[in-house]
């Protein structure tokens, strides 16, 4: 079984500093075999980690769509952001990746998908983000669970870090997969469980992404 991470930012994002390399030193202190790398509307930085580290890494992106927020996962180039979600998720099939919606439920961020968005496609979602560590309100993620678990989506969790001492407080035990085919399979056996651990950040690391957001012009 892989310790997954399966929402990680790099410096590739506008509100994140974390470099390549002080990633793979926090995945190796941790024990973390694999991490998903969602960088907002990004993938150099996926990409770069794919060739360097020396555990898996799933290259995702955090797609801003024109209703909020989309992950693929498994691209092999960038899906252009601002588009509506129904295209978003046309884009992300045709590159044979994987549609996951993050945070679906977090009442206090604004750039979740908006709940009729995501009851419009549904259908062709393929995983649902039931644990976040970004999200305050543990009924936020209790809501994303049962939504999951509902519709017999499988499950993710991840971290959401955007700085270094985040990476890994949060992971799911996984089995190994080689493609998004049986990453998916392989989620849908352990997501009644997603045994693992399940941990919040807390309100510090929102003082210090908000921070950087400020610093650098990000609304």
């Amino acid at each position: 079984m892989l310790k997954a991470d399966l929402h990680v930012h790099t410096e590739y994002s506008a509100d994140c500093l974390t470099s390549i390399d002080r990633i793979i030193s926090a995945c190796r202190r941790r024990g973390i075999d694999c991490i998903a790398v969602t960088d907002h509307n990004e993938i150099r930085g996926a990409l770069l980690l794919q060739e360097e580290a020396p555990f898996k890494v799933i290259v995702g992106e955090e797609i801003r769509t024109g209703r909020g927020e989309i992950i693929g996962y498994f691209l092999t180039k960038p899906v252009k952001p601002g588009l509506s979600p129904a295209r978003t998720v046309e884009e992300i099939r045709q590159q044979g990746g994987l549609v996951c919606v993050p945070h679906p439920f977090d009442r206090l961020r604004s750039s979740r998908l908006d709940s009729a968005a995501l009851a419009e496609i549904a259908d062709e979602v393929d995983l649902i983000e039931v644990f976040n560590s970004r999200n305050v309100y543990n009924n936020d993620n209790i809501k994303a669970e049962e939504y999951a678990r509902t519709r017999g989506i499988p499950a993710t969790v991840g971290t959401d870090a955007h700085w270094p001492w985040e990476i890994g407080r949060t992971y799911m035990n996984i089995p190994e997969f080689t493609d998004a085919a049986s990453f998916r399979d392989g989620l849908r056996a352990v997501s009644a469980e997603c045994q693992g651990l399940l941990r919040k950040s807390g309100l510090f690391v929102h003082i210090c992404t908000k921070t950087l957001k400020i610093l650098r012009g990000q609304n």
